[in-house]
């Protein structure tokens, strides 16, 4: 991803931003698209399924309370920099609500996504996968198959 990310700064030449002038919400918005994308890549390189059933497994994973959940069981994964992000996005006040999620996963997802977007964003994109990956191991573990 961080070719992917150096590709679209160039192509649109794009002068790059400090990360740390970057609000939570912001980081949160960017990484709400990269998770997004990571999700349905996974989802999508493990079958070739009619897309209402790829959608159906995507929405496991996307949903504000898997984010939450994921989060939680990553807490003792995260370094003090990552801990901070995610406690930024998690305190930040969004504008909008999730229809179908509690306010307190709603921020605890919005931590999640301000987390993956600062590792984005910062071309850590290994730790990124890294964490992504056993967030949604942890999911598999401690939530009941839909």
């Amino acid at each position: 991803m961080q070719d992917f990310l150096n590709a679209v700064k160039s192509k649109f030449e794009l002068p790059g931003q400090d990360i740390r002038t970057y609000s939570p919400l912001t980081l949160a918005y960017i990484g709400d698209g990269i998770y997004e994308l990571v999700v349905r890549t996974v989802v999508v390189e493990q079958a070739n399924r009619p897309a209402n059933e790829l959608h159906k497994m995507t929405t496991r994973y996307v949903r504000a309370e898997a984010q939450a959940q994921m989060l939680l069981g990553l807490k003792d994964e995260l370094t003090e920099e990552e801990a901070d992000v995610a406690k930024r996005g998690r305190n930040a006040k969004p504008y909008t609500m999730a229809k179908n999620a509690s306010r307190g996963d709603y921020h605890k997802a919005t931590g999640f996504e301000a987390l993956l977007g600062y590792l984005y964003l910062t071309g850590q994109t290994d730790r990124l996968l890294e964490l992504v990956q056993k967030g949604m191991a942890y999911l598999e573990q401690h939530t009941p198959q839909v």
